[in-house]
């Protein structure tokens, strides 16, 4: 009988251990996600309702959303429980290098989530960000340059249909938003969509990048530089192409 009772026991024990073990595994089950739209340049009207769209978003998915405009969330540890950073249109002034606000160790803390695998999407003007660090630039695969007046309405074209952010887009539409033009561009990115200058009247011959992936230095990176309207956040197609960008840098894609 004491055998029984000691083996009941010993039953009982462990699989309040492994409950235990379980209760406090699952909440890093969830990507935690921090959302960062600290701006400093051209203060975007989207980055309010982009913000909850992404926060609805990532708890459709379930995924645990944060927002922030401290840039001291990038000082070395306090990216320590974040899978994956949206950069949402946080910019600073290309014009005034006082204004950039990924300087010290700041730099240190971004690389350090970098390197240690951490995700990275960039929305809009992220690449209209942090000009004389030269790395970050890299990080997000191309600069900002210039952008025609106004928000015309463009053909976009996927170019990857089989990538996560493209899946179930259609192979073009028609959008309305604020169409960057970029320089020092990263060839050796994978390009996701691209959009016609002629479409809304530019004399260009040439389609432009808007979207693109990448690995980079252990982590991986999406960005797209549509994004410009509060119209974009109630957007579908959008929504959706985000979605997948963040699934892929999270490892999450199917």
């Amino acid at each position: 009988m004491r055998t029984l009772f000691r083996a009941a026991m010993m039953i009982a024990a462990a699989l309040l251990i492994g409950a235990s073990v379980s209760a406090s595994a699952s909440p890093r089950l969830a990507p935690h996600v921090l959302i960062f739209s600290y701006s400093t340049g051209y203060r975007h009207a989207s980055i309010e309702p982009g913000t909850a769209a992404l926060k609805a978003m990532g708890e459709r998915d379930g995924f645990v959303m944060e927002s922030s405009e401290d840039p001291d969330m990038f000082l070395p540890g306090r990216l320590d429980g974040y899978d994956a950073i949206i950069f949402l249109s946080s910019s600073s002034d290309k014009h005034n290098p006082a204004s950039d606000w990924l300087t010290g160790l700041r730099r240190d803390g971004l690389q350090a989530f970098v390197h240690r695998g951490g995700g990275v999407v960039g929305i809009h003007a992220a690449s209209d960000s942090n000009y004389t660090w030269m790395w970050y630039h890299r990080l997000i695969g191309a600069s900002f340059d210039h952008h025609p007046p106004g928000t015309p309405t463009a053909t976009v074209t996927i170019v990857d249909p089989s990538d996560p952010s493209a899946r179930g887009l259609p192979h073009t539409f028609r959008r309305t938003d604020e169409w960057y033009h970029f320089y020092d561009f990263n060839p050796h990115v994978h390009i996701i969509a691209e959009y016609d200058p002629q479409s809304y009247g530019e004399d260009e011959a040439n389609p432009h990048p808007i979207s693109w992936r990448q690995d980079f230095e252990g982590g991986r990176v999406f960005y797209t530089g549509m994004g410009h309207t509060t119209e974009s956040y109630s957007e579908d197609i959008f929504i959706r192409h985000i979605e997948g960008g963040l699934k892929w840098v999270l490892h999450r894609a199917n």
